[in-house]
């Protein structure tokens, strides 16, 4: 442990929409060992008071006050669980008061925003992680070990399908928030496709659709994208806010494949098909916390002075590839990329398991989902 590091590192977190009451305010009695919850920073005064008493949270903050949050020598690390586009903005204040950060993904919107974010980190000596939940669930860890076993043979594509029915309304519908599907769904393919291949993209394929639904009038309804890697890999997905809820994948080698069924979801249990020169076995991981687990690794971080993975850098790599599609479905030609930082890969031994929070009761937040 790093001399003078705290045994319980204090965060606040900023923002209380769908995913911070979900499922990040209720992860940290999960997380308690070396976790605390000590701060909430809304500009809803009804919901601050109501989720300040639900989790016995001595100090709220609107967002004019962030500054006084993180002064206030209350805290030592922030949850940034804002819309997209105030991630750059609220983690560089962060870092600029000595308070490390822990960033929901997408990290930003643009690669220059997200090498501000690193290098104010840097220039702090902060730590700074994107919130890759399945960088320690059981599932995805258990596919990038068959993956780097050989059982499957060469690897040699990557499919994915993640879709959903956003309600009319909500901020991934709107391009001003940083809305749009590759920023909050397609980067779950993104992300398992770089670390399933352990490689990044050399050039990327984008195609748009949309309906001429309302909800759609600001963002994409749909996107097709190929990534091509080295070593003649193919990547395929298509990601929606306009279709049934699918979340899957399937790798598929030169001997066998496995298809992973709810592989993005944290609120529904995941379950792996794995077929080897005609062999099917089925395998199922049981519903747990995804969010305790990146709490507790990223406080042991701070802790002992380590450097997170999912860092900076691997944000930076799927905002780049994503940066790269949108290019390329507006302009209809293939984007070659390069530029790409080195990055540690997610290992099986950061498997972090804890039980299933309940479902808790939420306030002024609604599911993005109409299904």
């Amino acid at each position: 442990m790093a001399k003078n590091a705290r045994e319980r590192i204090r965060y606040a977190v900023a923002g209380q929409g769908y995913i911070a009451q979900a499922a990040v305010l209720p992860a940290f009695q999960n997380a308690a060992k070396n976790s605390e919850l000590v701060a909430l920073i809304s500009d809803d005064p009804a919901k601050l008071g109501r989720l300040a008493r639900k989790y016995d949270v001595a100090h709220t903050y609107d967002y004019g006050e962030y500054d006084k949050c993180l002064t206030s020598g209350a805290v030592d690390a922030v949850y940034i669980a804002l819309p997209n586009h105030m991630h750059q903005e609220y983690t560089i204040r962060a870092a600029q008061a000595g308070i490390h950060v822990l960033c929901e993904k997408p990290m930003a919107l643009t690669v220059g925003e997200c090498q501000s974010m690193i290098r104010a980190c840097r220039e702090n000596r902060v730590k700074l992680m994107i919130a890759y939940r399945l960088h320690f669930e059981k599932s995805n860890l258990r596919a990038i070990k068959l993956a780097q076993s050989g059982k499957l043979g060469d690897l040699r594509i990557f499919s994915s399908v993640f879709t959903m029915q956003v309600k009319e309304g909500n901020s991934r519908l709107r391009r001003s928030l940083g809305g749009g599907t590759l920023y909050d769904i397609g980067i779950y393919c993104i992300n398992a496709a770089r670390y399933l291949f352990q490689d990044e993209p050399l050039r990327v394929f984008a195609n748009r659709a949309s309906s001429n639904d309302v909800r759609f009038s600001k963002v994409e309804e749909m996107v097709s994208a190929n990534l091509v890697f080295p070593r003649d890999r193919l990547a395929t997905f298509v990601c929606s806010f306009g279709a049934s809820d699918v979340s899957t994948y399937q790798m598929v080698g030169t001997r066998g494949d496995l298809v992973v069924h709810n592989a993005y979801q944290y609120s529904s249990a995941m379950t792996h098909t794995l077929t080897i020169k005609g062999n099917e076995k089925r395998r199922t991981f049981a519903k747990r916390d995804q969010f305790a687990p990146e709490l507790i690794y990223f406080s042991d971080c701070i802790r002992e002075d380590k450097e997170p993975e999912p860092s900076g850098a691997e944000g930076m790599a799927d905002i780049r590839v994503i940066n790269g599609l949108y290019r390329s479905a507006a302009n209809q030609s293939p984007v070659a990329l390069s530029d790409f930082e080195d990055v540690a890969r997610p290992e099986p031994n950061q498997e972090i398991t804890r039980p299933a929070v309940k479902k808790p009761s939420l306030y002024h937040a609604e599911a993005p989902s109409r299904d």
